[in-house]
């Protein structure tokens, strides 16, 4: 049976401030999220407006229970988590694939901060080990849709190369 101070140790082996600091970083990059995937909804046109309106949506609602999650574990950790955003890429070209080419390019990013993450808490902490991996899976399983939806159709070739 595991003590309180054994736990305490565990803890103690998670370097609290640079698992924050990344987290601090995957929450505003998640919030930028929102508001990049909302400001797209906005500027659809034409005649599969509806769906791909719908499908940008979810995504803004993704990001933000992503960033809770962060806020969250920021807040088990005993830090204030940040109120700023992450960089907000917009080329002023709002044709579907343009935004869909800059969605893929802020995804590998953010992919990126949840490696950081696991490769920061791995061994350390079993629950931001794990939650590290489900978001890493859920970033990897949302390019490949965003790479799907840049091929032409019946193109099974990638779009762009895995990162």
């Amino acid at each position: 049976m595991e003590t309180a101070d054994h736990k305490e140790n565990d803890m103690q082996a998670l370097d609290k401030k640079t698992t924050i600091d990344i987290l601090n970083r995957i929450l505003e990059a998640e919030l930028a999220g929102v508001v990049r995937y909302t400001h797209y909804s906005f500027l659809v046109f034409g005649f599969g407006r509806i769906p791909i309106v719908s499908w940008l949506q979810a995504q803004a609602d993704e990001s933000l229970l992503h960033a809770r999650q962060a806020g969250e574990w920021i807040t088990t950790l005993g830090a204030y988590p940040s109120l700023g955003i992450g960089p907000l890429l917009d080329s002023h070209q709002h044709d579907v694939g343009t935004m869909l080419r800059e969605s893929l390019q802020t995804e590998r990013e953010t992919l990126a901060l949840y490696r950081e993450l696991l490769a920061a808490v791995e061994g350390r902490s079993v629950a931001l080990e794990e939650y590290a991996r489900q978001m890493i899976q859920a970033e990897e399983l949302h390019q490949a849709e965003v790479d799907k939806m840049l091929r032409k159709p019946g193109d099974v070739s990638a779009f762009a190369p895995s990162a």
